[in-house]
């Protein structure tokens, strides 16, 4: 078998060596009809085959490992939305001379589905070059790209004493995360991150570059809202900003002892703090329960995060944990810029996310611990990895989300407005071993079945499956609701009547599946 010149497995492998089996060459894009067609294209000087430093230099930014072991045919980085139109309006064509193409889109690279944002023996097209982030102070708009990463985002409004409600990890792309809802540190006084969006420039499957907003293609701006990648690609997000000086923010991380009374207590607070969530909506809180293998024990974490500028330290709204001992504590005053790098996610491990949604309740989410804590032990007996994680994190998701984005002019993310009492929980399992893939995907179908079970028989389930946090084995879409997913399908029938995006698009989850 001949090894690929993939010049980032070296690195990677030198991290993970048993994490990342070799795989045959992909095709060169000089025999690959799709590149050669891009070849041909204004274009060329912005795509790359496997032989160039640049294809190995994305390659090498997915988060997820598993997505840096597909091998596109070529990888395209558009420089501008007209690059990106050329580049859909090829890959798609009829062209008796151009083959049907397969291709993948990637902003940030931040997807955990596996071969969500790259490709086999296809056409990856990056995002990344699009990574600009532009103010108009007059219109007090932020005009931001797909590729840009939210660290850059906000150190760039940061010089206007600005923010946006937007992701609480740097490294995530701005651009997947926007279509898919997007919770936020502000999502108590805006909505979701979406609903922050007053207009989204798009190029739809057949090339065409457009807008949708408010009052032109208001439908599709919709859907666009929670509807993920069904109706083209995203080029400009322009949102939505509010004050936000330097230096204003109070917040941090607290670690704390993972015990039987602690938990508990814990638990308490936070179905105080959840069905409290009106009452103070610049705090935002989120707490992780967490066993990283080479610590070998379980901790609290929680991130406490007060967004009103300047306020005083240590707000009420959380005044039901500080009398707790703690391991450790970050908090201070900061900015968005500050925050997002404590909960960066991990690089250069396998990883996977599963997500379930259930009432505001203590019985939940002490059967929830307990499963954990199960499982954990299960896992401690038979992984191969040396270092692997699994994490809970909590999350209010109360109706005053849903009121907020009808608000300004609707979502298709199917929240009922009156249930003010709901979390949302992401397990995110982490882990270095290849072979252990099957565990930890057993871990999380396992966590999630048996906890929505528990809860459904306390009258405490709840449908909606967050996108953003979604494993490949679920469906979000259907979870929005039969008349909102009815939308979506006829929606993606209209701007995208050939189902290119259904069919020759790699990855994500499909209105034609759900």
């Amino acid at each position: 078998m001949k090894v690929c010149p993939y010049k980032a497995l070296s690195v990677l492998e030198s991290l993970r060596p048993s994490a990342l089996p070799y795989k045959t060459c992909p095709a060169t894009a000089s025999v690959s009809g799709c590149c050669t067609a891009l070849q041909s294209t204004s274009l060329t000087t912005s795509l790359y085959d496997p032989s160039s430093p640049a294809y190995h230099a994305s390659q090498a930014t997915y988060w997820r490992v598993d997505n840096t072991q597909f091998y596109p045919s070529c990888i395209v980085q558009p420089r501008s939305a007209s690059d990106l139109s050329i580049a859909l309006s090829v890959l798609v064509s009829t062209n008796d001379n151009t083959p049907q193409c397969r291709f993948a889109i990637r902003a940030g690279g931040h997807s955990t589905l596996v071969g969500g944002t790259n490709v086999d023996y296809g056409v990856t097209i990056d995002l990344s070059v699009l990574n600009r982030t532009v103010y108009d102070e007059e219109k007090r708009i932020a005009s931001i790209e797909p590729g840009a990463r939210w660290k850059g985002v906000y150190g760039a409004l940061a010089e206007y004493g600005v923010g946006v409600a937007g992701g609480r990890g740097g490294t995530v792309g701005v651009g997947g995360f926007l279509v898919g809802g997007g919770n936020s540190h502000h999502s108590a006084l805006f909505g979701f991150a979406c609903d922050s969006v007053v207009n989204f420039e798009i190029v739809l499957p057949n090339g065409t570059l457009t807008t949708a907003n408010s009052t032109y293609n208001p439908r599709l701006f919709r859907a666009l809202k929670g509807g993920s990648g069904n109706f083209g690609i995203v080029t400009r997000f322009d949102m939505e900003t509010f004050p936000q000086p330097r230096n204003s923010i109070w917040g941090g991380i607290v670690t704390y002892e993972h015990d039987e009374t602690n938990v508990n207590t814990q638990i308490n607070a936070l179905i105080d703090f959840t069905a409290n969530v009106k009452s103070d909506p610049y705090a935002s809180l989120i707490p992780l329960y967490t066993y990283i293998s080479t610590m070998d024990r379980p901790v609290i974490v929680n991130s406490l995060v007060y967004t009103k500028p300047f306020a005083d330290p240590y707000p009420d709204a959380f005044k039901a944990f500080y009398p707790l001992p703690n391991i450790s504590d970050t908090t201070r005053q900061t900015d968005l810029e500050g925050l997002v790098g404590e909960l960066e996610p991990e690089s250069g491990l396998h990883s996977n996310f599963f997500t379930v949604t259930f009432a505001n309740d203590a019985a939940i989410l002490k059967k929830a611990v307990e499963i954990q804590e199960r499982l954990i032990g299960q896992v401690k007996k038979i992984a191969k990895s040396s270092e692997w994680n699994i994490k809970s994190l909590y999350q209010p998701l109360p109706g005053l989300f849903a009121e907020i984005g009808r608000k300004k002019g609707g979502n298709v993310l199917g929240l009922d407005e009156g249930r003010d009492y709901i979390l949302v929980d992401l397990l995110w399992l982490t882990w270095d071993h290849v072979d252990d893939t099957a565990l930890f995907d057993w871990v999380g179908e396992t966590f999630m079945s048996e906890l929505d079970d528990f809860a459904r028989s306390v009258g405490g389930d709840y449908p909606y499956v967050y996108l953003n946090y979604a494993a490949e084995s679920q469906n979000p879409l259907r979870s929005y609701g039969e008349e909102n997913l009815e939308f979506l399908k006829a929606l993606a029938k209209e701007y995208d009547p050939h189902g290119i995006f259904q069919t020759q698009l790699h990855g994500g989850f499909k209105v034609s599946l759900a």
